[in-house]
């Protein structure tokens, strides 16, 4: 990883300056459209009046993940949020011209976060990563951007980042979700390159596409807060949920037949070796076959749509680590009744579960 290159001083944005221990609207022009018109990408800057890091917060990089743009839009609504040091780069949407689609894609259907750190020269996607990566990546030292699952799925919010620095670790940790998933990512992904850039940087995924869901929204808010407060930027220590596990497996589960699902499990749950997830039926309700756990997991995501074909992806599982055991982990998030909790309980109303001797009954 190399040293941060800043190219741009966080204070200046074109003609408009903020000055230390000032905050102010952004609206940086970013490319042009089909009327020739500029597309501009709405921001907001906080700067403290002492020196320090310069973190950005970014969502809607697929423009249908909008989650992260109501946890974004919560913090610079909040009048007392506001950093002890350094500044705070907050972009509530990142990829304007699929955000006005409601779409993951570009209009010419390229995944921008495939594009990055771009090139002046080259496709509308390079060219959008270009200047998104000079403006906001290179005036940073770190970054948190916030995703959810792809269309039809959803999930259990987690933390992603390269954990073979450990400096990314100890920021994706202090982040404070229960799960935490190591990666790179792919080549070209904004997070991978970013970091190659010197601009440590992790993701949160959580939730669904085309929805602002208050529990994810949450975990979003007290996510940055606490990354913050282990930079030192904010006051007071980070808020850690009672059990963190850090997963360096996970498996997708895949349906064997077509047919229509009855889920036994949902996000976040945590499920023993050879436990049911899913029967798949017949529309007529006759048995094909029923889906269970290779190891002892969590569901870290699962698709929300019930009718599938062979091959399809249903359930991301994420390997327990050694010594981590299921309902201990089930136990202790009931009983602190907390977030994750709430989380839980509110992504698990999006789909139908049932038992496996409930379905017999049933």
């Amino acid at each position: 990883m190399t040293k941060a290159k800043k190219a741009r001083d966080v204070g200046v944005w074109g003609k408009q300056t903020i000055a230390p221990g000032e905050r102010g609207d952004v609206s940086l022009k970013v490319i042009e459209g089909y009327t020739s018109e500029p597309i501009r990408v709405p921001l907001h800057v906080r700067r403290s009046t002492q020196p320090g890091p310069v973190v950005f917060v970014t969502a809607a990089l697929h423009g249908d993940e909008i989650n992260g743009t109501g946890a974004i839009r919560q913090l610079i609504l909040e009048e007392s949020f506001e950093p002890t040091r350094g500044s705070v780069i907050l972009v509530p949407v990142l990829n304007m011209l699929a955000f006005e689609r409601h779409s993951r894609y570009l209009p010419d259907r390229r995944d921008l976060n495939r594009f990055f750190p771009g090139n002046a020269t080259g496709s509308l996607a390079s060219r959008l990563a270009k200047k998104l990566f000079d403006e906001i990546v290179r005036r940073s030292d770190y970054g948190i951007d916030l995703h959810t699952a792809a269309v039809q799925r959803t999930n259990y919010p987690n933390v992603r980042g390269d954990l073979s620095d450990p400096a990314i670790l100890a920021m994706a940790t202090a982040f404070g979700t229960e799960l935490v998933l190591g990666g790179a990512g792919p080549k070209g992904a904004f997070r991978r390159e970013a970091c190659r850039a010197g601009c440590r940087t992790i993701l949160l995924e959580g939730g669904e596409v085309w929805k602002v869901e208050p529990g994810v929204v949450r975990q979003a808010t007290r996510g940055v807060k606490n990354v913050l407060r282990h930079l030192d930027m904010l006051e007071g220590e980070p808020k850690i949920p009672g059990t963190q596990v850090v997963i360096k497996k996970s498996k997708w589960i895949r349906a064997d037949f077509g047919g229509f699902l009855q889920y036994h499990v949902q996000p976040g749950d945590t499920v023993e070796k050879g436990q049911p997830l899913a029967t798949n039926t017949t529309l007529l309700g006759q048995e094909r076959n029923v889906l269970t756990s290779p190891f002892d997991a969590v569901v870290v995501g699962m698709s929300t749509l019930p009718t599938t074909t062979p091959g399809d992806p249903i359930f991301n599982l994420g390997q327990l680590p050694k010594g981590t055991l299921p309902d201990v982990m089930r136990r202790r998030r009931a009983a602190t009744g907390g977030l994750e909790e709430q989380v839980v309980n509110e992504l698990g109303a999006n789909v139908m579960v049932v038992g496996p001797t409930e379905l017999e009954r049933n």
